[in-house]
């Protein structure tokens, strides 16, 4: 059994980040499992100094991982096989859609797919407009090919959930390659076998189940959990206070206080030492986990 942790290096963590990182850790240590670091780094958005960062603050709060961190940007090659592999069965097609057509494609309703899907504008063009598109200069994007298919998945946390999959993105225009397609073929060239992320990615998890279908692998087991919110309501940002560690160690607090505060929010027993969160990992109960999201006040639980 094997399980990941997949941070973009995009910005520094902050309380949600770091939450979300301790459940990983958790869920793959108290079953004895190897934890591979993978970094999602295709965005256009990362700086070498949030690979530094992010290392540094898990293991601040005690957090470890097996091997050498992974990077997505070195392993271009094999997303583009698994390309080539739903290419040549005839499952993906061009798509020259800009992101304002597409959302008014969207706008519209369309019974069989979920809200905000893409309706497969460009799947069924003649010849005459694939032409026109072409001569336009515009490189178009490479869309799945798909039918509606609704997938269900048994959530470790949540339980059973199902969606319907559109024709989504398999590689962006300016060629790099798409976050469903990244992760579905590194989950399977790494031997992941279980996937503990934040439950805003569970709408995408159909889609990446259907896509492992399709190229002929096994999916990992999931495990959703809830984000950490502001007392407005929206996802946490670093605009909502002290919500970083060194904001925590500003305040004066420790490190480790840093872990009490989030396993608190976690419902479980805060620990006197790093050494002591290791030798009670075995004892992690994940039923016992909040199921909704956890309000962060700037202030200790």
């Amino acid at each position: 059994m094997t399980g990941r942790w997949a941070p973009s290096p995009t910005g520094h963590f902050h309380l949600g980040n770091l939450r979300t990182a301790l459940l990983a850790w958790l869920f793959t240590r108290s079953a004895s499992e190897n934890l591979i670091w993978r970094f999602e780094d295709l965005d256009q958005a990362v700086r070498p100094e949030f690979y530094r960062s992010q290392i540094r603050d898990f293991q601040r709060i005690g957090l470890d991982w097996d091997g050498e961190p992974v990077r997505q940007s070195t392993r271009v090659g094999i997303y583009r096989d698994a390309i080539g592999q739903l290419t040549s069965q005839g499952l993906t097609y061009r798509c020259w859609c800009s992101r304002r057509e597409i959302r008014e494609a969207i706008s519209a309703p369309h019974a069989h797919l979920p809200e905000g899907a893409y309706p497969g504008t460009c799947r069924d063009l003649t010849r005459q407009q694939i032409s026109r598109h072409e001569a336009s200069g515009r490189e178009p994007a490479l869309r799945l090919s798909t039918q509606g298919e609704v997938v269900k998945i048994q959530d470790r946390q949540l339980g059973n959930f199902e969606g319907a999959v559109d024709d989504f993105v398999l590689c962006r225009g300016d060629g790099a390659p798409s976050y469903n397609l990244a992760v579905v073929v590194d989950d399977a060239d790494l031997g992941i076998t279980e996937v503990v992320r934040g439950d805003d990615l569970l709408p995408s998890t159909p889609r990446q189940v259907h896509l492992f279908g399709l190229l002929g692998l096994n999916p990992p087991s999931y495990a959703h959990v809830p984000l950490v919110v502001a007392p407005s309501g929206e996802r946490l940002a670093k605009r909502h206070g002290a919500v970083t560690i060194e904001d925590r160690l500003a305040l004066g607090e420790s490190e480790l206080d840093v872990l009490n505060i989030l396993l608190s929010s976690l419902h479980i027993e805060k620990v006197a030492s790093f050494r002591e969160l290791s030798e009670r990992v075995k004892n992690f109960d994940s039923t016992s986990l909040p199921l909704t999201p956890w309000t962060f006040t700037d202030r200790v639980p």
